[in-house]
């Protein structure tokens, strides 16, 4: 699996992306999720409100109650501000 980090969830974290293998307890975004923030304090603060950041599955917007599988492409979006 390919999980994408965009914009301040990046810097929190410390990476853009990684390769991973998904463990057998997790398939869904949400548990995904609940997976990361138990790696460390970059992703917990990453995903501390999770209401505001929105998730992509291979491209496409999903609820966080989504499948995912290990050859799935994740990406994480916090909210944007423009001008």
């Amino acid at each position: 699996m390919k999980i994408l980090y965009f914009a301040w969830m990046r810097q929190r974290i410390g990476a853009s992306n990684e390769d991973m293998d998904l463990p057998d307890s997790v398939n869904t975004v949400d548990g995904l999720v609940d997976w990361l923030i138990a790696r460390g304090d970059g992703y917990a603060q990453a995903f501390a409100k999770r209401e505001v950041i929105r998730a992509a599955v291979n491209q496409e917007y999903v609820q966080f109650d989504h499948a995912v599988t290990n050859g799935d492409e994740i990406a994480f979006f916090p909210p944007v501000t423009g001008g």
